[in-house]
């Protein structure tokens, strides 16, 4: 099919979809509790659903009593069964796919279940949607005049019993339909390359001789790829390179710490930016707007959603809430109920609204990556806020950086301790640390109250990190690339003490 034609059926396609997007906006009640009961009419002749009795649950408040909520570990026996053959377990069509998890460092490795309604009616349908809904905020846009530049997982797919497992995107990459490779760089055959640094530079051999017109990945990686794009051409910025090139979209991590090094590298102020929110588990929402941070939630995908408010969250006094109750402006861990068997899981993601009418997110955090160990109560969303101000009043720029606390001891107050790796390093330490101090305080009450005349908290205690500290340390546990990453929050000390040793050796010249 001649590429022109290609294109123009493939807006009008997308265009359309739009109108079906329209009735989860008007009606997300009715949606939700109608993705719900098809779900549990699906699998009800399942093991999980013999055993819960989906034949007979007719109301959300049935299928809340009855069913449990469910961590990975608790869900794992299941799944583990599943991936050496067993079928109909928690999902009554074949489960062939697994999508290890790579949003974590921890060493032990998550196995999520990929099904064909899940990569059909969720993972494909979202990138469509994704498309749709910028096309329908820029009906002048030159996109499919070019290729999508993709950044996904170095990791290659395995056989293991039968079944696959591998990155979520090279699971994506690997069923794709052959039209999608027409519209992409780089080709399927470098996306799946599993050595990260030889893939990086395969990338930029293949992607520089393109007309790209979008990106898409996860911001710290791409960026690294980028980086190498203009040391490769020897260009200025990256519109010198890709002259079509008009809009990223991006997921994975937040993007305001990286936001004023694209626009270094995407100079001009028209250039348009756009976030997605997925995992392996599912895709959840997508940014609807032009210049916006907030996300509409994907009602129509498999998925059906339930809220669990952060200030009750793992107490005896815990409530799990459907879509249509929560509140504007409340933390909540998100529990999923997918169209790949997940049944009420606990993701481990946190979000806040911004609206319900339509239903927008931000994402916050994880439930497992904050610090609470003085009743701070800090989240991501305080220290990515409260580091972009920092880094405005005193010039720097950050590539990297992770908190952990200083636990009391005696009379001794407790603290926070930032090892970060700054791009641009501020002037004065002391008073960056100083901005970001006042920057928390003024972004979360509960952190202001326990550094009250030092009553709880002392200042928090700084270090510089040395170039590429945690490039290198991911490096040195094969885990670079895709969604990977360091965790910026954490309530124990071994990953900080792990790093700031790493850090001291750097310093005093000792390798390793």
């Amino acid at each position: 099919m001649p590429i022109p034609l290609f294109n123009s059926i493939a807006s009008w396609l997308l265009k359309k979809r739009y109108h079906q997007i329209e009735l989860f906006l008007k009606y997300p009640q009715e949606v939700q509790q109608e993705v719900l009961e098809q779900l549990l009419e699906f699998a009800d002749e399942t093991v999980l659903g013999q055993k819960y009795g989906f034949e007979d649950i007719t109301t959300y408040e049935t299928f809340a009593s009855r069913v449990p909520l469910v961590t990975y570990e608790e869900f794992e026996p299941l799944i583990e069964r599943s991936r050496k053959g067993e079928q109909n377990l928690f999902w009554p069509t074949e489960i062939r796919w697994f999508a290890k998890s790579s949003g974590t460092t921890n060493a032990k490795s998550k196995f999520i279940p990929v099904s064909t309604e899940a990569l059909e009616d969720c993972h494909y349908k979202s990138g469509k949607d994704l498309l749709c809904l910028y096309l329908n905020n820029n009906p002048d846009s030159q996109l499919f005049k070019g290729k999508s530049l993709r950044l996904g997982g170095s990791k290659e797919l395995y056989e293991d019993n039968g079944t696959f497992f591998g990155d979520l995107s090279a699971i994506l990459i690997d069923n794709m339909p052959f039209w999608a490779e027409l519209s992409s760089t780089p080709s399927n055959r470098v996306s799946l390359m599993s050595e990260w640094e030889e893939k990086m530079q395969a990338i930029i051999e293949e992607s520089i001789r393109e007309n790209v017109t979008s990106l898409a990945g996860v911001p710290s990686w791409m960026l690294v790829l980028l980086n190498g794009v203009l040391e490769k051409t020897g260009k200025e910025d990256l519109q010198e390179v890709w002259q079509h090139l008009e809009v990223y979209f991006h997921g994975g991590v937040n993007f305001n710490p990286y936001r004023e090094q694209y626009n270094r590298l995407l100079p001009g102020g028209t250039f348009k930016y756009y976030e997605i929110y997925n995992a392996s588990e599912g895709f959840f929402a997508i940014q609807d707007q032009n210049n916006s941070q907030d996300l509409l939630l994907m009602l129509d995908y498999g998925i059906f959603y339930e809220f669990i408010p952060m200030d009750s969250y793992g107490t005896p006094q815990q409530k799990v809430l459907p879509l249509w109750e929560v509140e504007t402006g409340v933390n909540y861990a998100i529990v999923i109920t997918t169209n790949a068997g997940l049944w009420r899981y606990q993701i481990g993601d946190t979000v806040r609204f911004t609206s319900t009418d339509p239903y927008r997110i931000r994402v916050t955090g994880r439930t497992k990556h904050h610090i609470n160990v003085f009743g701070e109560e800090l989240v991501i969303e305080n220290t990515e806020v409260a580091l972009q101000r920092a880094c405005k009043q005193t010039g720097a720029s950050i590539a990297e950086y992770t908190v952990a606390p200083v636990f009391m001891d005696g009379k001794k107050q407790g603290a926070h301790e930032w090892l970060i790796e700054f791009r641009k390093s501020p002037e004065d330490l002391d008073y960056f640390g100083s901005c970001l101090d006042e920057a928390l305080k003024s972004l979360n009450s509960d952190y202001e109250a326990k550094r009250y005349k030092d009553m709880t908290l002392n200042a928090p205690k700084i270090h510089r990190a040395h170039p590429n500290l945690f490039y290198d340390w991911l490096k040195s546990r094969g885990k670079l690339g895709g969604q990977h990453k360091v965790p910026r929050l954490s309530n124990q000390r071994d990953l900080l003490e792990e790093l700031l040793a790493s850090n001291a050796r750097k310093t005093s010249g000792v390798p390793g």
